[in-house]
């Protein structure tokens, strides 16, 4: 027959609860849970401090007038602050480590006594399998019938059965995700893991964000979906300020970002709280932070770590609890070797680095984008605008090809969509229309058409080194050739082409992985760099 064994500590208060006689007409959790005629209890582990001797004596005393059958072993354990989560988790951790427990027994924690510290250190040390066993709960019992028993309920960790409780988590997992998507069903697997990754960050961080990524690639749009995401969550409470850094110039600059006083300069007619003390409490989206002169990176870094900056023409420091997303189109590494950027500004703000891949290294993700667009010019301009099926496939032939260029990304799909819908009679995009936006978008992407693989490898190796190279070799020399031509630099082909292998590696390095790539094959990343002529 199993045994029932209870591990709990001794009330210093609840356990104390009335004097002579009448501490029987009380409820004492400790004296209560002995007192159940459904629960026989074989052998009682009370863990106390050698402060509490006297009580223990008279609890000891107790448990035995009422339930005689129970063994009562009494354990010390030495806490010097029993609301220091730290050490209370460490002595119980410890106990339970060097405790052996019996397998031919049924153990019970008791988590109704102690400092709320205790109980939920008791909890977790249970959670985890520390303590093999379930958690037991007493209470006062309540209404005229009530006995100084009270009530006790057992209650299993076994998270296996709340299966409508994990559902309920992961289903508000992929809302946030769907969520920081716009709504978007988008099926590229590098771009789902890159949202996933990001969701988990804007609701568990508060450091700087870095999202990087091509002109058009949708960083302005996702740093607000990640700012309104942490406004539900309440992870921030402030308001969302957006400015595009390229507009930022000369003193302009540092009194947009930090403010000004009165007479600061000349044509500073009035005191300006700077957008750094406006987004007090908020989040700060600074785009194109590349574009930020030297020295407003100087005061940047400062405000960020310190959370403190100077206005312009004041002698007292301003303060400002703000979370700080940034955006670029830039090599950042390469603006910091070139002394253009901070190196220990970059440092601060890339501890989460996200880098967007264009629309053109995205082909499936175009036709639920083309749905998007269609449905938030419908919303826009108050007309149901649809396609139909023949015009559908042949535009979504063409912006999947090689031949479409997305190189403005989403703002050359936007600007499509538009143009058809305005077009189109009766609110439904045709054939017609399709091929007019085909033809322009043609026209438009004249000249900047990359240049074919075999024009690259004929222009740059030799006829004798291009047959010697095996086809395997050829068709993934060619592949590398098209991500080069349409990434802006050296370092963000390497994060496009070795997107998954770079996330297992302690120390990234892109660039010199694609340098010395192209190297067996003679190449370098200047034969990848060209004129708009240079091609027809």
């Amino acid at each position: 027959m199993k045994k029932t064994v209870v591990i709990g500590l001794l009330g210093s208060t609840l356990d104390n609860s009335g004097k002579g006689q009448r501490r029987w007409e009380r409820w004492r959790p400790t004296i209560g849970l002995c007192q159940h005629d459904d629960l026989l209890i074989h052998r009682l582990e009370l863990l106390y401090q050698k402060q509490f001797t006297p009580l223990l004596k008279q609890v000891c005393k107790d448990i035995n007038s009422v339930s005689p059958e129970t063994e009562i072993i009494c354990r010390e354990i030495r806490i010097k602050n029993p609301w220091d989560f730290e050490e209370v988790f460490a002595t119980l951790h410890d106990f339970a480590v060097n405790y052996s427990f019996e397998q031919d027994n049924e153990y019970l924690v008791h988590i109704s006594t102690g400092t709320h510290v205790a109980q939920i250190c008791l909890f977790l040390l249970t959670e985890s399998r520390y303590f093999p066993a379930h958690l037991i709960q007493t209470g006062p019992g309540r209404g005229r019938s009530s006995t100084a028993a009270g009530t006790y309920s057992i209650i299993d960790l076994d998270l296996s059965r709340y299966d409508r409780i994990a559902s309920r988590f992961q289903q508000e997992l992929q809302d946030d995700i769907f969520f920081l998507k716009s709504g978007i069903e988008t099926k590229n697997s590098t771009f789902n893991h890159l949202i996933e990754q990001i969701e988990k960050v804007a609701i568990h961080s508060v450091e700087p964000m870095l999202l990087a990524g091509p002109t058009g690639a949708g960083k302005s749009l996702l740093a607000k979906k990640i700012y309104e995401l942490k406004k539900t969550k309440r992870k921030i409470s402030g308001q969302m300020v957006e400015v595009n850094c390229a507009t930022l110039k000369g003193e302009n600059a540092m009194a947009t970002l930090f403010g000004h006083t009165k007479g600061a300069f000349t044509g500073a007619t009035g005191e300006r709280a700077g957008l750094l003390r406006t987004v007090d409490q908020g989040l700060l989206f600074l785009d194109e932070i590349g574009e930020l002169g030297i020295d407003e990176q100087a005061m940047l870094l400062r405000a960020i770590e310190e959370k403190r900056f100077l206005p312009v023409g004041a002698d007292r420091e301003s303060f400002s609890e703000f979370q700080l997303i940034c955006g670029t189109n830039r090599d950042l590494q390469e603006e910091c070797t070139k002394g253009n950027f901070r190196d220990d500004l970059l440092a601060r703000i890339n501890l989460w680095t996200f880098t967007m891949p264009g629309l053109a290294q995205r082909p499936e993700d175009i036709e639920p984008n083309l749905d998007y667009e269609l449905t938030k010019f419908s919303a826009k301009t108050g007309n149901r605008i649809s396609i139909n099926r023949e015009a559908r496939q042949r535009f979504l032939k063409f912006a999947t090809s090689s031949e479409a260029l997305w190189s403005a990304n989403f703002r050359d799909l936007t600007g499509a969509v538009t143009r058809m819908a305005t077009l189109a009679p009766r609110g439904r995009i045709g054939s017609e229309e399709v091929r007019n936006e085909i033809a322009g978008l043609r026209r438009k992407w004249q000249g900047k058409t990359p240049r074919k693989p075999e024009q690259i490898l004929t222009k740059t190796l030799e006829q004798d080194q291009l047959k010697q190279l095996d086809i395997f070799d050829q068709i993934q020399l060619a592949e590398v050739a098209r991500i080069c031509q349409t990434s802006a630099s050296l370092s963000e082909a390497g994060r496009i082409l070795f997107n998954i292998s770079r996330t297992r590696k302690k120390q990234i390095n892109d660039s010199d992985r694609l340098r010395k790539y192209l190297a067996k094959f003679g190449l370098e990343w200047k034969d990848f760099v060209y004129s708009a002529n240079e091609y027809p």
